[in-house]
């Protein structure tokens, strides 16, 4: 089912290369341009063939499209806005794919032309892989994708879910304030922490490189997963979304503190029932079909990303 003539997808990584792969499988859009700012990135897109056509500059990707997704970094998102603007077809609809939304409405809206409709996104898939050979059309495939809808357009915010479902997403609409406290609890918080671990890894020198390569199917390679992610996405979303993490940061130091004083005096029964309520938690996220049970996580199946 066709939704949009013509959709424009701007940083050709991950989450636009696997829009490509699911749009046109899927017949949802009769052209899908394509646009970055790195040629050599265009030429490997131009290779992976995702896209109709991919385009040598901005304004060429974006007229004529009555869909624009922007998968740049946060912080590349108000001088694209700005510079693709004079060239946006009126009626158009401009989202998002990044993972903090009051900072991009900052950035994105005030360049936009009246008659533009603006609806920032979120999809909740990836993997820690990037560039335009990482995408593969099944990755939204029962995942969440979230709209912003304050004060946004009802048909177009319509269209853009019909969009997203038919690319096999869910898709839930909540306000940008919301999204990003929501964000820094089950994303971007987690992602911290991940990183911080694995460098203090690095900085026990107790324990040799090869050491933790050699031990790290235990708990270790799950965060040196979560931290092999784009550094510069994930260093825009800390500074553009700060005060939703340094507030979930602070309770879960509380929480550490807590853990460590429960350690510290053998309180045995505390822990026991951290652990058994925090395991129902995991228990709650594989019977939503959010992930499986599976002992490697379901890694060994399906796409091997």
């Amino acid at each position: 089912m066709m939704v949009y003539e013509r959709v424009a997808l701007i940083g050709l990584g991950l989450i636009a290369s696997s829009m490509g792969h699911a749009i046109r499988a899927a017949g949802l859009a009769q052209e899908v341009r394509g646009f970055d700012i790195d040629a050599s990135v265009r030429e490997e897109a131009r290779d992976v063939g995702f896209c109709t056509e991919v385009c040598d500059t901005l304004a060429e990707a974006v007229s004529g499209a009555d869909l624009v997704v922007l998968a740049v970094p946060v912080g590349a998102m108000a001088a694209v806005a700005a510079e693709m603007a004079p060239h946006l077809a009126a009626g158009a609809t401009v989202t998002d794919t990044g993972s903090v939304k009051q900072a991009v409405i900052a950035a994105v809206g005030p360049h936009l032309p009246e008659g533009v409709h603006f609806i920032p996104g979120h999809p909740l898939a990836g993997t820690e892989y990037s560039g335009p050979r990482s995408g593969f059309a099944t990755l939204f495939r029962n995942r969440w994708c979230l709209l912003i809808d304050d004060g946004v357009d009802p048909a177009a915010l319509q269209r853009l879910r019909t969009l997203w479902e038919g690319m096999g997403a869910n898709v839930d609409a909540m306000d940008a304030a919301h999204h990003d406290v929501v964000m820094a609890v089950v994303s971007h918080t987690p992602h911290l922490i991940a990183y911080t671990m694995v460098g203090v890894a690095e900085h026990v020198r107790r324990v040799s490189d090869s050491e933790i390569i050699k031990y790290s199917a235990s708990g270790f390679r799950d965060f040196t997963r979560i931290a092999s992610s784009d550094p510069t996405m994930w260093r825009d979303v800390f500074l553009t979304n700060k005060d939703a993490v340094l507030d979930i940061l602070g309770r879960f130091s509380e929480e550490l503190f807590a853990l460590q004083r429960a350690i510290r005096t053998e309180d045995g029964p505390l822990l026991h029932d951290y652990f058994t309520r925090t395991r129902a938690i995991r228990r709650s996220i594989v019977e939503a079909k959010q992930d499986t049970a599976a002992p490697d996580f379901g890694r060994s199946g399906g796409e091997a990303r």
